[in-house]
């Protein structure tokens, strides 16, 4: 009976979420005649696949009752290390991909294994990272971006296939993986039941801490994955880059369902949230807002996001 409450709940919020994206998308078509035309919402599907693969990736961490505060540290470190292998005539493609990836996987296994055996709330542990691998960015660039890179590389973030641009390719890729992942694998059930209810978890024979270290390490993998496509989208490795990409990316998944309490959401909300946030920023810059009261809206979205959230649970 809970669980038939849940999954009625969760539909109906994403019901309500597809028909807030489509009223705001009307809006946006009458303020702004630019917002429907090709180069927009290719523009915008680009943006949103960087926020979007953040999101999932932090989906899996919120599902388990965690957080992880440096993902966009952690976008700028993988997208350095990427460059520094995607010079032209250095590597193949798959390097500077699997060293950017592998990079943010490691940030994340340090994470999950700090939490789990240090018993350190992730917040701080998250909050730590986010400083530490920020740094760490700026000396291996040496403070500056790292540049000239290869065509092959550029075309992760800059090309298309069929008309599509290959980052959102990437982004509904991991999103439709991970959906089937949480939804239908063991390991995917038992990311719910650490969430849900730990002790419980701890004493049906679930390894909750086994389950935590893999969430953190899934979760700073997919920001390696955001790091590489947003270098290569930008032809740079900047160390200064996703600077409040982890505000967005968790707005996006409580915006879609999940619960910051854990064991309650999926990747179907996270994806609409993630759209929903893209649309508000891309709105936003079209109709010329100034970036300071652009932080103003972001600051309402993020604690109206958590308000909501709260609200769900009771």
């Amino acid at each position: 009976m809970a669980m038939r409450f849940t999954a009625t709940r969760s539909w109906r919020g994403q019901l309500g979420l597809v028909i807030a994206l489509l009223l705001i998308c009307a809006a946006l078509s009458f303020a702004t005649p630019a917002f429907l035309t090709v180069p927009n919402l290719l523009n915008l599907v680009r943006q949103v696949s960087i926020n979007g693969i953040l999101a999932v990736g932090v989906t899996y961490v919120l599902l388990t009752g965690g957080v992880d505060l440096s993902l966009g540290s952690l976008v700028a470190l993988t997208g350095v290390v990427a460059a520094c292998f995607a010079h032209p005539q250095q590597y193949p493609v798959a390097v500077p991909v699997l060293m950017g990836v592998l990079a943010g996987a490691g940030c994340g296994a340090i994470n999950g294994l700090v939490v789990t055996q240090g018993r350190v709330a992730p917040f701080v542990v998250t909050l730590g990272m986010m400083t530490g691998a920020r740094g760490l960015a700026l000396v291996i660039s040496g403070g500056r971006p790292v540049s000239n890179l290869s065509a092959e590389f550029n075309t992760i973030g800059g090309s298309d296939v069929v008309g599509v641009p290959i980052p959102i390719l990437v982004f509904l890729s991991v999103a439709l993986a991970s959906h089937v992942f949480l939804k239908n694998f063991k390991l995917g059930r038992y990311i719910y039941a650490v969430g849900g209810n730990e002790n419980a978890a701890r004493a049906s024979g679930v390894g909750v801490k086994a389950v935590k270290v893999f969430a953190y390490t899934v979760c700073a993998a997919l920001a390696g994955l955001a790091g590489v496509v947003l270098a290569s989208r930008i032809t740079t490795g900047q160390p200064n880059a996703g600077v409040g990409y982890e505000l967005d990316a968790i707005a996006a998944v409580v915006i879609g369902g999940t619960s910051l309490s854990g064991g309650v959401g999926g990747v179907g909300g996270t994806v609409l949230g993630a759209l929903l946030m893209g649309v508000i920023n891309n709105g936003l810059d079209l109709l010329n807002v100034s970036s300071y009261y652009q932080q103003i809206v972001k600051g309402v979205i993020i604690v109206g996001a958590v308000w909501m959230d709260r609200s769900r649970d009771k």
